[in-house]
């Protein structure tokens, strides 16, 4: 049984390695089964047997990184407080996004999924409104939405400089800085 655990998981990490590369060059509706089953070094019968189409193997690679990215944001909405430490969380978010790497290249690129960028950022969005509308309880959830828009905008710019330097630094330094330059901004909430 693990043998073949290991076995689906090796393919399945070729078969992505594989797509991602192609999507990085081509939009989806120009990647074809047969190439990408040659650049992954694998037979077509071996892709069916782990995906109807490559939408569907999309929409499993896009839905395991939202997953991810959900459970790094969920402890903004514990009742503890007091255990909710900000660099933790944003160094989960930016590990999150290192270990999905090649697909934040791909949807930051030209054939990228615009609309999977859209659901991370409305992710974290819903969860900050949330989040910090108990924290800065007399500030309108409008001004949270604006501050949000430029953090995440900013959070955005800081993925692609670090995808750009081959995400050679640790998450916790990019986590670090990102919420260093976010501190400065919270004093736009404390007006």
């Amino acid at each position: 049984m693990k043998k073949t655990d290991y076995r689906t998981r090796v393919t399945k990490l070729l078969i992505r390695k594989a797509f991602t590369d192609l999507l990085s060059k081509k939009p989806i509706q120009s990647i074809s089964v047969k190439e990408l089953c040659e650049l992954a070094g694998i037979n077509r019968g071996t892709f069916y047997a782990h995906y109807p189409d490559i939408y569907i193997l999309l929409d499993e690679i896009e839905n395991d990184m939202l997953q991810e990215f959900q459970n790094a944001l969920e402890p903004l909405l514990s009742e503890e407080k007091s255990h909710v430490n900000p660099i933790d969380i944003t160094t989960q978010m930016f590990t999150c996004l290192k270990n999905n790497s090649d697909l934040c290249t791909v949807t930051l690129g030209e054939y990228g999924d615009k609309n999977f960028l859209m659901k991370l950022i409305q992710l974290g969005r819903d969860c900050c409104l949330e989040s910090y509308s108990k924290y800065f309880e007399n500030v309108s959830p409008k001004k949270i939405e604006y501050f949000y828009a430029f953090a995440s905008a900013g959070c955005i710019g800081l993925l692609q400089k670090w995808l750009c330097d081959g995400m050679a630094a640790p998450a916790s330094e990019i986590a670090e800085a990102a919420e260093d330059i976010m501190a400065l901004g919270f004093a736009y909430l404390q007006k």
